[in-house]
């Protein structure tokens, strides 16, 4: 259930990454075919860290860290939907009431208005 988790939730997570590629840490063999595919069409490469090497991937390693830890861990799932009801729950929770201080004790909701 935790590769069906990842691969539902890494077309979210490039859509707001604002770069041309992606970084991950699965090597081809590991990502969806479906996912390659996405990528493509939207014109991001999908790229890979060397292996044994998580801090290529710093940003994703760390968040990834907190999916696990918050939530992801918490519950047995029993169905997709009920991982994706969950995952936007925690997301908006995570980007709007939740202080990141990374980025001066702010959420990021209010960091993005901040700057525009």
């Amino acid at each position: 259930m935790a590769a069906r988790c990842a691969i539902l939730l890494a077309p979210r997570t490039a859509m707001t990454f604002c770069g041309v590629s992606f970084p991950t840490c699965y090597g081809p063999e590991y990502v969806s075919s479906k996912l390659m595919t996405w990528a493509e069409k939207q014109g991001i490469a999908l790229t890979y860290i060397q292996p044994g090497k998580p801090q290529q991937n710093a940003y994703v390693e760390r968040y990834n860290r907190t999916v696990r830890h918050e939530w992801l861990d918490l519950y047995i799932f029993e169905t997709i939907e009920e991982v994706q009801e969950i995952a936007t729950e925690w997301l908006w929770t995570y980007n709007h009431e939740r202080p990141n201080m990374g980025i001066g004790g702010v959420t990021p909701a209010m960091k993005l208005k901040m700057a525009a």
